[in-house]
């Protein structure tokens, strides 16, 4: 393995990074407790409280593509202190909001804004590592982006108490450390003569030829399928572990906290490995890890099998998702070095697409079964070792680079 000549990413640029992973999907699922006490207090509906999470999904998705290519034209660091100070303020706004329409028009800024911390935070990563260092810390993102969505329910019901005004409240603290955070540890990382100073439509050319890579698209389908496969859990997983196993809510808790821990460790434990073996052979064992674990999962889910045998199997599954989303997101920014913040976006926003579709799939056999659950995770992870096969037979491609006259 070629020796590195980049910087490298320290200590406390490793957790703030983390932090820009992890603070929008918090924005995402903290506040889902408070869902009927904001419809009560702004007095609306159900599905116009809907809207303002649906207002900032397409935001998030929306904010990367404007953001990533942004970034690649004018530096890193002055986009991300601009945009996550913006969403600071726009949160701030939402905890005062008077209407659940400013709410909604708030939460889809607050989206296009907070977008930053991913596109940019990964983008920045990759200037700063290569190779394997690069998957190592993308897998340590995933593991805490992951996480996110698993924790950020359990904090909001914790203040869902104090009513839904103080969920914002505490997301609006997250999004300042992650303003602060971003102020005074992030450096500049990409030099102006990296830098791509053509117009809109130079853009345009530039996302189209890294879209023309059939690695990196390889790529970038299994990191999404990875991560659809992670929301098919967190959708279904509360109604297969209470209405199906038959377990308390609290127990529900302790199972759902138990599984983000064992991501954690995951993370940590294949950031070590992939040192040593390299991101590919890593990302083709955790695909096969979560492939059989899911099969196995529908099979005891289909006969009917008790919690002690299904809980296992689930913990497995969930477990391995940081080696299949680190490795395979490193080797697609790996493949588009020469654009990295537009890479970046163009994999967050189908991220977040896959996961949207995905979501309403595993209720469509109600909540008494979760063998739709297991069905969307095992397809996914099929086609996601498809995509990665694809990505593959790609490697000896020639990458496609930037025309000259887009630089």
């Amino acid at each position: 393995m070629p020796i590195t000549t980049r910087p490298g990413v320290s200590g406390s640029l490793l957790v703030v990074l983390a932090l820009l992973s992890a603070a929008a999907p918090f924005a995402v699922d903290m506040y889902l407790p408070a869902f009927t006490d904001l419809a009560d207090d702004l007095g609306t509906s159900a599905t116009n409280v809907q809207l303002t999470l649906t207002a900032f999904l397409v935001g998030l998705a929306a904010g990367q593509l404007f953001i990533g290519p942004l970034s690649d034209r004018f530096g890193r660091r002055r986009p991300l202190v601009l945009a996550t100070a913006i969403t600071v303020i726009v949160t701030v706004i939402c905890a005062l909001a008077p209407t659940i329409w400013l709410l909604i028009a708030m939460r889809f800024v607050q989206g296009l804004t907070a977008s930053s911390g991913l596109v940019i935070g990964r983008a920045v990563g990759a200037d700063r590592t290569e190779g394997a260092a690069t998957a190592k810390i993308f897998t340590l993102f995933s593991a805490i982006g992951g996480i996110a969505p698993v924790v950020a329910p359990l904090l909001g019901g914790v203040l869902v108490s104090a009513g839904w005004r103080a969920e914002f409240w505490a997301l609006s603290g997250i999004f300042l450390l992650m303003f602060l955070g971003a102020l005074a540890v992030v450096p500049e990382s990409l030099p102006p003569g990296e830098r791509h100073t053509a117009g809109f439509g130079a853009t345009v050319r530039g996302i189209r030829q890294i879209a023309s890579d059939r690695g990196y698209l390889g790529y970038i389908f299994a990191f999404a399928l990875g991560f659809a496969g992670m929301m098919a859990y967190i959708s279904a997983s509360p109604f297969v572990v209470e209405d199906v196993l038959g377990m308390s809510n609290r127990v529900y808790t302790l199972i759902f906290a138990s599984n983000a821990a064992g991501m954690v460790v995951a993370g940590v434990v294949i950031s070590r490995l992939v040192g040593r073996f390299g991101p590919g052979p890593i990302l083709r064992i955790g695909q096969a890890v979560i492939l059989v674990a899911a099969l196995a999962l529908l099979g005891l889910l289909i006969a009917g099998a008790s919690a002690a045998l299904v809980l296992p199997v689930l913990f497995v599954m969930v477990a391995s998702t940081p080696t299949v989303m680190g490795t395979a997101s490193a080797l697609a920014i790996d493949r588009a070095r020469h654009a990295a913040g537009t890479a970046s976006a163009l994999m967050g926003s189908l991220q977040f697409t896959l996961g949207a579709v995905v979501s309403p799939l595993v209720g469509l056999g109600g909540s008494g079964t979760g063998v739709p659950m297991a069905v969307v995770i095992v397809v996914c992870a099929c086609l996601g070792m498809i995509a990665r096969r694809w990505a593959v037979t790609a490697s000896a491609a020639v990458r496609p680079q930037l025309d000259p006259a887009d630089v």
